[in-house]
This record gives C-alpha cells, structure tokens and sequence, in this order.
C-alpha cells in the first residue's frame, strides 16, 4: 500500500510544480529577453495614420499644398481689396448723403431768407407809407408855421412909429389850426406787426417741433390691423388702417384671438428688437386709449386683465371725460401736456432694446408720458427691459352722456406722418 501512495503522489505533484513554474514566468522583468511585451499589429489603423503624420511629406503632396495656399493667398487679397473697396465706397456714399441734406437745409434756410426778406420789406413799405403820411401833414404845418411867423412880423411893424400913417401895415389874421384827429392815426401798422410776431413764434415752433420728429420718422413703418383680434362691433377699413365703431354686434363665429368684450384691437406687426414709430389719428373720437400690448394679453371678458393699461402686459394713453392720463399696472398719472387739450395726432415711440417707450402730441412733439427703466412712485414695477413682442394697441371708450359714441380711429400711413399735420396750431 506504502508503495501504491509513494507511486500515486508524483501524479499529484506535477500539476503544482507547472503552475508554480507559470508564476514565476508572470514575474519575470518585463523587459527580460524571455518575454517582451506585445506590440499591436503592424497593420492597425492607428499606426498607420501615426506613420502618414511622422512621415515627412512627399514632394506631390508639398505641391499641392502650395498650390492651396495660392489660390487661398488669392482669395484673400481679393476679399481684403473687396474691404478696402467697401471702405471707399462708404466715404464716397458718406459724402453724397452729407450733400444731399445740405441741399435740403440750404433750401429751408434759402426759403427762411426768401421769407425773412418778404417781411422785412413788407415792414419797410409800411414804414415808407407812414412817413409819406405824416411828412404831408408835417408840411401842412410848417407852412401854417410860416404864415403865423408872417402875421407876427406884420403885427410887429403896424405896432412900431409911424405905423398909424401908414395905411398898408396892417396885420394879418391868422385862423388858429387845430390838430387833425386823424394824425394820430399815422403810425406803423403795430396790430399787424403783433399778428406777424405770433405767426412766426407759432411757425418756429412747429419747425422746431417738426424739426424734431424728423428724427422719429427714421423709425417709422407701416403698420395695419389684425382683424381677426377686433372686437365684433369694430370694423378695419379696406386698407387695414382705420378703425369704426360699427354699433350692435352682427351675429359671426368666434375668433380665438377675438376681444369678446372690451373694444380693443392690436396691430398685426410686433416689435421684437430695435425701434419702431406710428402715429394714430384721434380727432373724430371722443374716447379712446392708445398704447402698446403684449400677445399674452386676455382676450375674454371685461375685466382688467383684458383692458389696455389696467394689467403688466400693456401701457396707453387714454382720453376719457375730456382727462388725458397714462396707465400700466391699474394706476394712472395726468399726462405731462394734458393742459393744452387733446392731441388731434398721438405718436408713439419704442426703444425695445432699451425697455424705453414714449407717448408725444404728434403736433407740437410735446411729450405726453414716457415710460422706461425708472421707478417712479405711480407705476412701481420698474421693467429693465421688454419680456416679448409688442404689439400697438387701440380701445374705443364710452364716452359720458352728452358726448356721442366714438366713430373713427385712423392709424397714420408714412406718407401722412412724413407731412405737416394740417391742424397744428399756427
């Protein structure tokens, strides 16, 4: 048996002695010549773009890399001569347009010359005129003079010695000349000349007024109504501009962008960036709110959420009883210029990017209200800048019981507002 277990346990022992031989291979020195490591295969994509980024260039490939860099050499001498070009070309088109307004302001000023001449001369010929007048009735009594001073002499010499025998001295009578009422009417035309001073006063400051809304106009654009947000008893005109007060409602299908309740309407463009101007004419309306309005505004119902400045989401103007006030945010300011009447012409500005939006009297450019980035102690919510689109916005009003309903608003076109408003003052 002691034989068997002696013959049997080399067979068990073999197996032990290869895996310790395996472990001491494992621990042999990476680098000993037994065992080096494995290198991935020749052929490996990864290798091969190494080899093509190691390799020097060939002269085909130097070639057409030279040749690249012409064309790409060429092409951008020709864009920087395109920017010098451009860069001329600005100075040259800076210059025609600089001689081209100076065109335009030597004509005012050559039309103020021409007019500036007519009135000095027109005060010249009166002046003319009057002095005629009164140098006539200043002979009259210089020559009255002359007789008074011929009658004295004539007294003198029938009052001196040896006056008596002498028939011939005797003095003459001379009728007392009492003063013409009408001299005191000779005078320069002064009523006139007042009428003239108060043109010209009016004139200068619709100049300067226009003078100033010049530069509004640069932003100005068309603009139209979205008939489908009017109100069913307003009515747009076929050109999209105007806005009637239709009366009782006419049985039509709901729009969803439709106002339900209040007399309202938006524009159909917004303001997204920049600046924009529009004008909208009042005058055949005896109230009404003009202002702007985001897209969220409501729609349905007649509570404040859907009325134009009674809400975050819309600023207006408003003429109502004869008051002309401001409104955002349910709370409401007198306008700066109220106390000269309702404008016939409101004008509204937006500066988008700076959160700036203006209210004018499009006549005289007086500024109505301005509302921006400020905190003022009325609208307490001080917006840095606009969170969306603006859309313009109009609301007939009802008016109080003597006045009549609204009729008309008119949403100027650009070729009325670059023009005089005929009804400003003069």
């Amino acid at each position: 048996m002691a034989e068997e277990r002696s013959a049997v346990q080399p067979q068990h022992s073999a197996p032990s002695a290869g895996f310790s031989g395996l472990l001491q291979e494992a621990s042999a020195p990476l680098g000993s010549s037994q065992d080096r490591a494995v290198q991935p295969f020749p052929r490996s994509p990864k290798l091969q773009r190494k080899a093509a980024v190691d390799a020097p260039p060939s002269e085909r490939q130097l070639s057409k890399h030279l040749e690249e860099l012409k064309v790409e050499s060429s092409r951008t001498d020709a864009h920087i001569e395109s920017l010098k070009k451009r860069r001329a070309d600005l100075s040259r088109t800076s210059e025609v347009m600089k001689q081209q307004v100076r065109e335009h302001f030597n004509n005012m000023r050559r039309v103020l010359q021409q007019d500036e001449q007519a009135a000095l001369d027109s005060l010249e010929l009166d002046l003319r005129q009057t002095r005629t007048r009164l140098d006539q009735v200043l002979k009259n009594w210089e020559q009255h003079q002359d007789r008074v001073s011929r009658a004295i002499l004539g007294t003198r010499r029938a009052l001196s010695p040896g006056a008596e025998q002498d028939g011939k001295a005797r003095p003459e009578t001379i009728s007392p000349k009492i003063p013409n009422a009408a001299e005191r009417e000779i005078r320069l035309d002064g009523e006139r000349f007042e009428k003239l001073l108060k043109t010209l006063s009016s004139v200068s400051r619709n100049l300067r007024a226009q003078l100033q809304r010049k530069t509004l106009l640069l932003d100005s654009s068309p603009m139209v109504i979205d008939r489908q947000t009017c109100h069913p008893q307003v009515t747009v005109t076929s050109e999209g501009r105007g806005l009637a007060f239709s009366g009782p409602a006419q049985s039509a299908p709901e729009r969803p962008l439709q106002f339900d309740k209040v007399l309202c309407a938006l524009g159909s463009s917004p303001i997204a960036a920049g600046r924009g101007y529009w004008e909208v004419d009042t005058r055949c309306c005896s109230a009404w709110a003009v202002g702007v309005a985001y897209a969220t505004l409501q729609r349905k119902g007649r509570d404040a959420a859907a009325k134009l400045g009674r809400n975050r989401n819309s600023w207006c103007v408003e003429l109502k009883r004869g008051q002309l006030s401001a409104w955002h945010n349910d709370r409401s300011v007198a306008c700066q210029g109220a106390g000269r009447g309702p404008p016939g012409r409101v004008g509204v500005w937006v500066n988008y990017d700076k959160g700036q939006l203006m209210f004018y009297d499009a006549d005289s450019m007086a500024v109505l209200q301005s509302f921006s980035a400020a905190v003022t102690p009325v609208f307490d919510r001080a917006h840095h800048q606009f969170t969306e689109p603006l859309y313009p916005a109009l609301r007939f009003l009802k008016p109080t019981e003597p006045q009549v309903w609204p009729s008309h608003l008119e949403v100027c076109s650009p070729g009325s507002i670059s023009s005089i408003s005929p009804h400003s003052p003069l």
